[in-house]
């Protein structure tokens, strides 16, 4: 059902959004959505990316063969990313308790909650089994970092807004299918690449979802939107920031091509912006317009600082080359 907004004092009803007459506003393209989604994703089994032929017992209650780092099929930055990866989709029952507490558990988005939960729920699953079959990450190391990142908690910075929520997860979803295709093309290892490849396409299919509902946004309450998509944009974080050791992990998968400020702004940013032609939207109050201009200079300064990057970039594997 679509609830028309109030119009106050000429402007297009800003002031009456509350997220309580979006979700209802909404409900109608995300039942669409969630169709359009049904119909095009392909089920797929985590059991058959597995190299269950490759395992066997590690040191422990099993009294198997310890761990060591040349039984990995994968390259350094390989294991540092899939371990980045791995514990960021670890915190789902995280994740899927504050979208059902944004979104309900009722109707159409309740629907969609549980079918995202279940489907993001293979990705821990298929990656975890990847990981202790082949060997590719030190398990013990994997375990303790897993406890320390769920046991911390997580808090969304986004947790405050629905709108922010959902404008935050349309580029997200994008962050972590790139993440994810990137990763397996620098493993190393074909089983590896294979099995992200097809983790990417599910998070590419949700990142779909996500940016047709804050085009939906985006006619219903073009100011609330603009606003939301500068706040999310301009203070973006990956969701596993608090992770142990995150930065210096990102650090590594930024200089190793995985990400990076040039892909953010290129890859990410980029399309889902130009998708929904944010910077080119008419209509918009005195609130919507001073948040897409500041929008608009946010990206010219990182695209300067991608090219910054770009160069030390060069020249870091420049040198490193140099020394080989």
């Amino acid at each position: 059902m679509t609830i028309a907004p109030d119009r106050l004092d000429g402007v297009r009803g800003q002031a009456a959004w509350t997220d309580t007459r979006l979700l209802y506003a909404l409900e109608e393209v995300v039942e669409k959505e969630l169709n359009r989604h049904l119909k095009v994703a392909k089920e797929w089994m985590p059991h058959e990316y597995v190299p269950w032929s490759d395992g066997r017992n590690f040191d422990g209650v099993l009294e198997g063969e310890p761990w060591a780092p040349e039984q990995s099929k994968v390259t350094d930055i390989g294991r540092t990313a899939l371990v980045v990866n791995l514990l960021t989709e670890d915190n789902l029952p995280s994740y899927h308790h504050e979208i059902a507490t944004l979104f309900g558990r009722d109707g159409a988005w309740g629907t969609w909650v549980h079918r995202w939960t279940a489907e993001e729920g293979r990705h821990g699953i298929v990656m975890r089994d990847y990981l202790l079959a082949s060997r590719a990450v030190d398990p013990v190391e994997l375990e303790r970092f897993r406890m320390a990142h769920m046991s911390a908690g997580f808090e969304s910075d986004n947790a405050h807004s629905m709108l922010h929520s959902v404008a935050y997860v349309a580029f997200q979803e994008l962050a972590t299918r790139i993440s994810h295709r990137n990763t397996g093309r620098h493993s190393g290892d074909p089983v590896c690449d294979q099995m992200l490849a097809r983790i990417a396409t599910d998070e590419n299919l949700h990142m779909v979802f996500y940016r047709n509902l804050l085009g939906a946004a985006f006619e219903l309450a073009p100011d609330p939107t603009m606003c939301a998509v500068r706040d999310v944009v301009t203070g973006f974080r990956m969701p596993g920031h608090g992770m142990p050791g995150f930065e210096r992990a990102a650090a590594r998968m930024a200089l190793g091509g995985i990400y990076n400020l040039r892909i953010h702004h290129d890859e990410v940013l980029q399309p889902v912006l130009r998708y929904l032609k944010v910077l080119e939207r008419g209509g918009l109050g005195p609130e919507g317009r001073a948040a897409q201009e500041e929008l608009g200079v946010f990206l010219e300064d990182l695209d300067t600082q991608a090219r910054r990057f770009d160069e030390r970039q060069a020249a870091i594997l420049a040198r490193r080359a140099a020394r080989r």
